[in-house]
């Protein structure tokens, strides 16, 4: 079974759902634009019940170094997860500002878009591969859509990965099975209305890959 990273959690009784139906990882957006977003204060007292071997993953977008050092003097996230426009160099950077692993989100429209994985492969810890935003989009992620799976099949990277972009319970077991994903991140695909998770729809999600 693939891991399951729940992003976007703003609510304990959420938090615990995802806990309880089996997540290795929970996410917290540090994004004032998203219906998503938590304040440092807002993600600590969250993270305060979550046990040993779930990891605690934040989610920034082209942060500075103020925000990160603000962000992390709260909340003892385990893992950095930049979700913007940020350039390899400044992902090592974030790496040694922080001192914690870094996984960086690469938006994949088509083939040509595969280079990148390498690229930031060589800095990251970890990539999340989701899919490219439209363009003008307000959310570099979280909008539901996906990409062609069949571009990932066969394929080797340089780190770690996760499967992001459109997952829902319904589709999710297709996804991993077609692209071979470790672990796969979900956002929208667990929510009832924007911002909003669904209890029924995490143990689902989660139900779907056993």
């Amino acid at each position: 079974m693939a891991d399951v990273k729940i992003c976007g959690l703003r609510e304990a009784a959420h938090v615990a759902a995802a806990v309880e139906a089996g997540a290795r990882y929970v996410g917290f957006v540090f994004f004032e634009k998203s219906p998503r977003s938590v304040t440092p204060e807002e993600a600590a007292n969250l993270l305060a019940a979550i046990p040993a071997g779930v990891a605690s993953v934040g989610l920034f977008v082209d942060p500075d170094d103020t925000l990160l050092r603000r962000v992390l003097a709260v909340v003892p996230l385990d893992v950095i997860q930049l979700h913007g426009n940020e350039s390899p160099e400044r992902v090592a950077a974030v790496k040694e500002l922080t001192g914690l692993p870094v996984m960086k989100a690469v938006g994949i429209r088509d083939a040509n878009d595969l280079a990148q994985l390498t690229e930031y492969g060589l800095v990251a810890d970890m990539l999340l591969i989701d899919a490219k935003p439209a363009e003008g989009a307000a959310l570099p992620g979280g909008n539901g859509l996906a990409f062609d799976w069949q571009l990932l099949v066969g394929r080797r990277f340089l780190r770690p990965w996760m499967l992001a972009g459109g997952l829902t319970p319904e589709n999710v077991a297709e996804a991993v099975r077609l692209t071979g994903a470790q672990v796969v991140d979900v956002s929208s695909g667990v929510e009832s209305a924007p911002g909003c998770k669904d209890v029924a729809r995490i143990g689902a999600f989660l139900k779907a890959l056993q």
